[in-house]
């Protein structure tokens, strides 16, 4: 008991302890999304540094409590967040270092795309942030990162080169090629299952694209099949510098006047260019569209920047809104799948809900995507995303959800660990793994983490 009360007294940051009286509010903001998980740990220690996180893994272990860990909150099914147990929180923990000379980066795990990004254009470079500005590094890093240009530079986690982490005993390593390889393999993909804490992120940086424009259209969601076919033929004269996707959505409103909205599908490209010229010449294939005076809505080769992408993405996901999200991973074509989602989105109870696709979102290149935890499961990807305000329509719009997923599962290969719906089932960890991944994944947690102090991953 003495040394319980020593531990805590180690930890400059704050405990907020199940049953205080700012105990709600706090664990409230430990995630994101409006929809909260109805689960509670016992301890919340919001680590004030780098110090505070092998003195909570020690408190952790002399108390029985098993450990979860908290970067930016943004798991869409609250992963971090578990009942009777410790939740280190890393919120405050959001220092960045650039050192232009090796073009590389130093980051704590609460550093924001929308943060660094900024901090690395004044200085010439970029890194593959997520497309959501308000994620933290830390959980996409560790999940993989399926992030703005992955095309042409690979999942996040490629960009990595070092970690450094607090194991399950309290110590501090770092984790590369050379010094402890295995658990540096880990670390680039297995999610909220990784089995320490990573308090640093050593990063390799890009040279800043001199230009990023965009071209968009969309159009009635009645001629999904044909536009989905034409988009995915299409994809195949792009350079990997032009991120391609399409979206099932109700239509934005800056795109008809039609009242009610109808839903659409919408293709966008981005071209990461060195020049406009440049650009406007990547994004050529898509103004080839041979039926474009069918679109509802189009703009060709407009600028565009990091700033007006997190603007928009922060329109499409806004912060406290419900949010209910699942992934999947298919060898059928995207022709295949939307097909199937387009009647869903059809009838979705939410007007803000839709289904993002993708294409070839974490590179084609198979060199990009060697030595690490996280693998490309298929040739295709959706995302359903639920998405509504009401409490009250919580159910229905999970049910939606649901309904997605199992319009297109029986032809699914796979899960993206980052945004899994991981309650949803108990394979879908694993299935986010290929078989051999997911062993040795088991193998490593063994071996790092023999007495369990970290929870695994999320289950119903």
């Amino acid at each position: 008991m003495m040394r319980d009360r020593e531990l805590a007294r180690e930890i400059e940051g704050e405990l907020v302890r199940r049953g205080d009286a700012g105990y709600e509010a706090v664990l409230a903001g430990m995630v994101w999304n409006g929809l909260k998980p109805e689960r509670f740990p016992e301890l919340i220690v919001r680590a004030a540094s780098e110090r505070d996180v092998p003195a909570a893994i020690g408190l952790a272990r002399s108390r029985g409590l098993r450990i979860a860990v908290r970067a930016g909150g943004h798991s869409w099914c609250g992963s971090s967040v578990r009942s009777d147990g410790m939740l280190i929180d890393l919120s405050r923990l959001r220092r960045c270092e650039i050192d232009a000379a090796s073009a590389t980066a130093t980051v704590q795990p609460a550093v924001t795309g929308s943060e660094l990004a900024p901090q690395l254009a004044e200085r010439g470079f970029s890194f593959p942030t997520g497309h959501c500005g308000s994620v933290a590094v830390g959980g996409y890093l560790l999940s993989g990162g399926l992030g703005w240009n992955s095309g042409a530079l690979g999942p996040a986690c490629r960009s990595v080169h070092e970690v450094e982490a607090v194991t399950a005993d309290g110590e501090t390593v770092r984790c590369n090629k050379d010094e402890n390889p295995d658990l540096f393999w880990a670390a680039r993909g297995a999610g909220p299952g990784f089995f320490a804490v990573v308090t640093r992120f050593h990063l390799r940086l890009h040279r800043l694209p001199g230009a990023v424009m965009s071209t968009m259209y969309a159009f009635p969601l009645a001629d999904l099949e044909e536009v989905t076919n034409w988009a995915a033929e299409t994809a195949h004269e792009l350079k990997p510098t032009v991120e391609l996707s399409l979206v099932l959505a109700t239509a934005a409103r800056h795109m008809t006047k039609a009242r009610p909205r109808p839903k659409v599908i919408t293709v966008t490209a981005t071209a990461f260019a060195d020049s406009r010229e440049q650009a406007v010449k990547n994004l050529g294939p898509l103004r080839k569209c041979p039926f474009a005076d069918r679109s509802l809505f189009r703009e060709a080769d407009e600028p565009t920047s990091p700033d007006a992408l997190y603007a928009a993405s922060g329109g499409i996901w806004p912060a406290h809104r419900r949010y209910a999200a699942d992934t999947l991973w298919s060898e059928s074509g995207l022709g295949t799948l939307l097909s199937r989602l387009g009647d869903v989105v059809e009838w979705a109870p939410s007007d803000k809900s839709l289904v993002l696709a993708p294409v070839s979102p974490a590179s084609d290149n198979e060199e990009l995507l060697r030595d690490m935890a996280f693998s490309v499961l298929g040739s295709s990807y959706v995302v359903p995303y639920a998405i509504w305000d009401d409490p009250a329509e919580d159910d229905i719009n999970v049910r939606w959800l649901r309904a997605a997923m199992g319009a297109v599962e029986p032809l699914g290969t796979g899960h993206y660990i980052a945004e899994a719906d991981l309650g949803a089932g108990p394979a879908r960890a694993e299935r986010s793994y290929t078989a051999r991944d997911w062993r040795r994944l088991q193998d490593l947690r063994t071996r790092y983490d023999p007495e369990g102090v970290f929870h695994s991953y999320l289950t119903p």
